[in-house]
């Protein structure tokens, strides 16, 4: 059992680790839109349209490959649209056509999209697609937190001295782990039926320290749920000689699921926060 106090500990945790990387990856965001930048500028021809059917009938005619920039301006990155109403039910398909330009023009009718583009709500296709993707990857900051954390405890990692691949390995693992080490840990994996990997180890002095890592900004279920395997980890771990299982965790998603990290806390040694990895925990450990 640990000797620190839950509620100073807790009193440390942080609000964010975000960088500046961390809400937009805009990059990303202009490889995905350069992906349909030729259809988007040829669809431009269409803003404005006072004939916007009859238009859109000639240019998928004549250049039926605009057809794959139709999804994303809907914000759907699927080739295929699936939509139903009282006249029956359709899957488009907007890389290969299946339905006449007549049914295509139903679509985008029904859709809002021939108003968008006719009414002039949109000026430009492009500028309107990138904004549709800087929307999409704010998805992605969810792993990109995940990976903001390990991250920052790998750089702390490499700060106390052990070097990758030789005394600290990333995403392992078990079956692997036990190859290195030739400890069994069939009592971490229910005897081999669970697939486990651990975020790093760290191997020193004969023993091997596992590492979970994680940063919780917000709560929900998934922290109970995250506490109550981890407290499963630290007591099955507790009869594996020269093996030590770590939880590194931080942010105030973890107020509102105090009592069930308490719970953690009271039965793992090696729980720390971003401050303790500030003062050098991980070169004491």
């Amino acid at each position: 059992m640990t000797n620190k106090d839950f509620n100073n500990w807790l009193s440390t945790f942080r609000e964010s680790i975000a960088d500046y990387k961390y809400y937009v990856d805009f990059n990303n965001a202009y490889n995905n839109l350069n992906e349909y930048k030729v259809e988007l500028n040829i669809l431009n021809s269409l803003v404005g349209s006072k004939s916007i059917e009859e238009d859109f009938r000639i240019l998928v005619a004549k250049y039926p490959e605009v057809l794959n920039a139709i999804p994303i301006l809907l914000a759907k990155r699927e080739n295929e649209i699936y939509c139903q109403d009282d006249n029956g039910k359709y899957k488009y398909n907007f890389k290969k056509q299946n339905y006449s330009i007549e049914q295509y023009c139903y679509f985008m009718k029904e859709t809002g999209l021939f108003e968008l583009v006719s009414n002039r709500i949109v000026h430009n296709l492009v500028d309107y697609v990138l904004g549709v993707e800087v929307g999409l990857d704010s998805n992605g900051r969810k792993n990109r937190g995940g990976h903001l954390m390990e991250n920052l405890v790998e750089k702390y990692i490499q700060d106390a001295g052990y070097i990758k691949n030789e005394t600290y390995y990333k995403e392992i693992k078990i079956k692997k782990l036990e190859k290195i080490t030739g400890l069994s840990l069939a009592s971490l994996s229910n005897s081999g039926k669970t697939v486990k990997r651990f975020d790093f180890v760290i191997i020193k002095d004969g023993v091997t320290y596992a590492i979970e890592t994680n940063f919780y900004a917000s709560s929900g279920s998934k922290l109970n749920e995250t506490a109550r395997s981890y407290k499963t980890i630290a007591l099955e771990s507790k009869d594996i000689n020269n093996f030590k299982f770590v939880w590194i965790t931080d942010g105030l998603g973890w107020i509102d699921a105090r009592n069930n990290l308490e719970e953690t806390f009271d039965v793992l040694d090696d729980i720390y926060n971003i401050k303790e990895l500030e003062n050098g925990i991980l070169e004491k450990i």
